[in-house]
Protein backbone atom coordinates (compact mmCIF):
# COMPACT_ATOMS: atom_id res chain seq x y z
CA UNK A 1 0.00 0.00 0.00
CA UNK A 2 1.15 2.98 -1.02
CA UNK A 3 1.71 6.68 1.42
CA UNK A 4 -1.27 8.18 -0.43
CA UNK A 5 -3.19 5.36 -0.44
CA UNK A 6 -3.13 5.15 3.48
CA UNK A 7 -3.58 8.59 3.87
CA UNK A 8 -6.86 8.06 2.39
CA UNK A 9 -7.42 5.16 4.43
CA UNK A 10 -6.57 6.78 7.68
CA UNK A 11 -8.56 9.91 6.72
CA UNK A 12 -11.62 8.38 5.64
CA UNK A 13 -11.57 6.35 9.63
CA UNK A 14 -11.37 9.09 10.98
CA UNK A 15 -14.43 10.85 8.95
CA UNK A 16 -16.27 8.36 9.58
CA UNK A 17 -16.00 8.04 13.05
CA UNK A 18 -16.63 11.38 13.58
CA UNK A 19 -19.56 10.85 11.82
CA UNK A 20 -20.94 7.94 13.80
CA UNK A 21 -19.09 9.76 17.09
CA UNK A 22 -22.02 12.89 16.39
CA UNK A 23 -24.82 10.59 14.98
CA UNK A 24 -24.86 8.59 18.76
CA UNK A 25 -23.97 12.23 20.53
CA UNK A 26 -27.21 13.87 18.68
CA UNK A 27 -29.32 10.48 19.83
CA UNK A 28 -28.14 10.03 22.64
CA UNK A 29 -28.91 14.15 23.44
CA UNK A 30 -31.92 14.34 21.21
CA UNK A 31 -33.19 11.29 23.72
CA UNK A 32 -32.45 13.19 27.04
CA UNK A 33 -34.51 16.60 25.76
CA UNK A 34 -37.56 14.57 25.33
CA UNK A 35 -40.14 13.38 27.96
CA UNK A 36 -40.05 9.36 27.83
CA UNK A 37 -43.65 9.34 29.02
CA UNK A 38 -46.03 12.16 30.76
CA UNK A 39 -48.23 9.27 32.02
CA UNK A 40 -48.64 10.16 35.54
CA UNK A 41 -47.75 13.62 34.90
CA UNK A 42 -48.89 17.01 35.10
CA UNK A 43 -50.20 17.99 31.16
CA UNK A 44 -47.42 20.27 29.74
CA UNK A 45 -49.19 23.82 28.86
CA UNK A 46 -50.38 24.26 25.75
CA UNK A 47 -52.62 26.58 23.83
CA UNK A 48 -54.09 26.13 20.59
CA UNK A 49 -55.91 28.43 18.22
CA UNK A 50 -59.09 26.53 16.28
CA UNK A 51 -59.24 26.99 13.39
CA UNK A 52 -62.59 29.45 13.98
CA UNK A 53 -59.52 31.59 15.87
CA UNK A 54 -60.45 30.60 19.53
CA UNK A 55 -57.83 30.04 22.04
CA UNK A 56 -57.96 27.26 24.13
CA UNK A 57 -55.53 26.32 26.59
CA UNK A 58 -54.98 22.81 28.17
CA UNK A 59 -54.66 23.61 31.65
CA UNK A 60 -57.38 26.00 31.42
CA UNK A 61 -59.85 22.90 31.12
CA UNK A 62 -58.59 21.09 34.45
CA UNK A 63 -61.95 20.17 36.39
CA UNK A 64 -62.61 18.25 32.96
CA UNK A 65 -61.57 14.83 31.48
CA UNK A 66 -59.59 15.85 27.97
CA UNK A 67 -58.61 13.74 24.95
CA UNK A 68 -55.74 15.55 23.19
CA UNK A 69 -54.81 14.33 19.67
CA UNK A 70 -52.07 15.26 17.97
CA UNK A 71 -52.66 14.66 13.88
CA UNK A 72 -51.64 16.76 10.84
CA UNK A 73 -53.16 16.89 6.82
CA UNK A 74 -50.36 14.48 5.44
CA UNK A 75 -50.80 11.78 8.49
CA UNK A 76 -52.48 8.94 6.70
CA UNK A 77 -53.35 6.75 10.46
CA UNK A 78 -54.50 10.20 11.09
CA UNK A 79 -57.03 9.62 8.59
CA UNK A 80 -57.90 6.22 9.69
CA UNK A 81 -58.38 7.34 12.98
CA UNK A 82 -60.39 9.72 12.31
CA UNK A 83 -63.84 8.04 12.65
CA UNK A 84 -63.06 6.54 15.84
CA UNK A 85 -62.38 9.74 17.39
CA UNK A 86 -65.62 11.70 15.89
CA UNK A 87 -67.74 8.93 17.16
CA UNK A 88 -66.22 8.89 20.89
CA UNK A 89 -66.36 13.00 20.92
CA UNK A 90 -70.03 12.96 20.12
CA UNK A 91 -70.57 9.82 22.43
CA UNK A 92 -68.86 11.35 25.36
CA UNK A 93 -70.11 14.70 27.02
CA UNK A 94 -68.02 14.17 29.63
CA UNK A 95 -64.97 14.12 28.25
CA UNK A 96 -63.38 17.54 26.06
CA UNK A 97 -61.67 16.57 22.40
CA UNK A 98 -59.12 18.71 21.59
CA UNK A 99 -56.98 18.05 18.25
CA UNK A 100 -53.85 19.55 18.03
CA UNK A 101 -52.32 20.28 14.26
CA UNK A 102 -48.69 19.81 13.71
CA UNK A 103 -46.24 20.04 11.25
CA UNK A 104 -48.41 21.43 8.93
CA UNK A 105 -49.92 24.51 7.20
CA UNK A 106 -52.93 26.49 7.48
CA UNK A 107 -53.99 26.17 4.03
CA UNK A 108 -53.89 22.20 4.63
CA UNK A 109 -55.39 22.03 7.85
CA UNK A 110 -58.10 23.88 7.05
CA UNK A 111 -58.82 21.36 4.02
CA UNK A 112 -58.36 18.45 5.80
CA UNK A 113 -60.94 19.88 8.43
CA UNK A 114 -63.55 20.61 5.66
CA UNK A 115 -62.88 16.96 4.93
CA UNK A 116 -62.69 15.50 7.99
CA UNK A 117 -65.57 17.70 10.01
CA UNK A 118 -64.17 17.01 13.28
CA UNK A 119 -67.06 17.81 16.07
CA UNK A 120 -64.03 19.16 18.30
CA UNK A 121 -61.84 22.16 18.61
CA UNK A 122 -58.71 21.49 16.38
CA UNK A 123 -55.72 24.02 15.37
CA UNK A 124 -52.40 24.72 15.64
CA UNK A 125 -50.37 25.12 18.73
CA UNK A 126 -49.42 28.91 19.53
CA UNK A 127 -48.37 28.37 23.01
CA UNK A 128 -46.44 25.59 23.62
CA UNK A 129 -45.03 22.42 21.55
CA UNK A 130 -45.98 19.40 20.47
CA UNK A 131 -42.51 18.05 21.72
CA UNK A 132 -43.26 19.07 25.27
CA UNK A 133 -45.75 15.66 25.01
CA UNK A 134 -42.72 13.71 23.18
CA UNK A 135 -44.77 13.68 20.19
CA UNK A 136 -42.12 12.86 17.43
CA UNK A 137 -45.41 12.02 14.79
CA UNK A 138 -48.42 12.13 14.51
CA UNK A 139 -50.74 10.54 15.40
CA UNK A 140 -50.51 10.24 19.17
CA UNK A 141 -53.01 10.34 21.86
CA UNK A 142 -52.97 11.58 25.58
CA UNK A 143 -55.84 10.89 27.94
CA UNK A 144 -55.81 13.56 30.98
CA UNK A 145 -58.06 12.90 33.77
CA UNK A 146 -59.94 15.95 35.75
CA UNK A 147 -57.29 16.48 37.66
CA UNK A 148 -54.81 17.22 34.89
CA UNK A 149 -52.71 14.54 35.15
CA UNK A 150 -51.68 12.64 32.01
CA UNK A 151 -53.37 9.25 32.41
CA UNK A 152 -52.77 7.43 29.07
CA UNK A 153 -50.74 7.66 25.97
CA UNK A 154 -51.65 6.04 22.37
CA UNK A 155 -48.89 6.25 20.03
CA UNK A 156 -49.92 5.38 16.32
CA UNK A 157 -53.75 5.49 15.31
CA UNK A 158 -56.77 4.58 17.90
CA UNK A 159 -58.92 2.91 17.75
CA UNK A 160 -62.71 2.37 19.30
CA UNK A 161 -62.14 -0.55 21.24
CA UNK A 162 -59.09 1.69 22.90
CA UNK A 163 -61.20 4.38 22.65
CA UNK A 164 -63.53 3.00 25.01
CA UNK A 165 -60.99 1.60 27.73
CA UNK A 166 -58.77 4.80 27.90
CA UNK A 167 -62.19 7.05 28.49
CA UNK A 168 -63.56 4.89 31.16
CA UNK A 169 -60.06 5.34 32.93
CA UNK A 170 -60.65 9.06 32.87
CA UNK A 171 -64.40 9.23 33.07
CA UNK A 172 -64.50 6.96 36.20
Amino acid sequence: MTGRALAAWIAGGLAAGTVLASLGWGLLHAAQQQPSSLVGSQIPDLTIQDLDGSLINLRALKGTPLVVNFWASWCVPCRQEAPALAAAARRMAGAQFIGVDIQDTDSAARAYEAEIKSPYPVGPAVHGSYRDFGVTAPPETFFVDRHGIVQSRIIGPVDSQRMEVYLAEILG
